[in-house]
């Protein structure tokens, strides 16, 4: 199995702000894999969770790649001192399409997804404020749509490290246990 297509642009990182360990457990865990299977290096987790950096610890384990989860304590700081361009998704901010070109030219960028409330800081302290779409939509939705848009749709193969690789084929589902370090 081939090794996947390596996507040009920036190195992404993604920061999940109001995070409720009690209540939203799957919603971010579905953050954590996007953001990973879209070729992001790390989500930065506000409040932090061990039990979710643990499941995406596995999962990454598993399948291959360096992703992980990193516990934040001051988002605001974060962000402040971000070494690249932090952009907010937001169904009120400015179309996508407008963003994404520079957004690809970037080194570093860091996307910033909300819970159920956003802080009136983040807009403001956002280098963009940017929409997938104007209409209410999941935040999970609005990280892959823009991941696709700067960093291409990742495809098929082994990561490196991985234990495990999925074999696409029409009709039901196949993973093959790879050897140790063939990924």
């Amino acid at each position: 199995m081939p090794r996947p297509r390596r996507s040009a642009g920036p190195r992404v990182s993604v920061l999940r702000i109001g995070h409720r360990a009690g209540r939203d457990p799957r919603l971010t865990t579905h953050v954590a894999l996007t953001a990973r299977a879209f070729g992001a290096e790390r989500l930065y987790l506000h409040p932090g969770d061990a039990a979710l950096a643990e499941r995406i610890a596995r999962v990454a384990a598993t399948w291959g790649g360096s992703f992980a989860v990193e516990a934040v304590r001051d988002w605001k700081r974060l962000i402040r001192e971000f070494d690249g361009v932090v952009v907010h998704l937001t169904m009120y901010g400015e179309p996508v399409a407008r963003v994404a070109p520079k957004l690809r030219r970037a080194t570093s960028v860091l996307l910033v997804v909300g819970g159920a409330k956003v802080p009136p800081d983040l807009y403001r302290l956002a280098a963009h404020n940017v929409a997938v779409g104007h209409q209410p939509h999941s935040e999970v939705a609005a990280l892959a749509v823009i991941l696709a848009k700067i960093r291409g749709i990742p495809g098929p193969g082994v990561w490196p490290g991985a234990r495990a690789v999925l074999v696409p084929q029409a009709h039901g589902k196949k993973v093959v246990a790879i050897a140790e370090g063939a990924g």
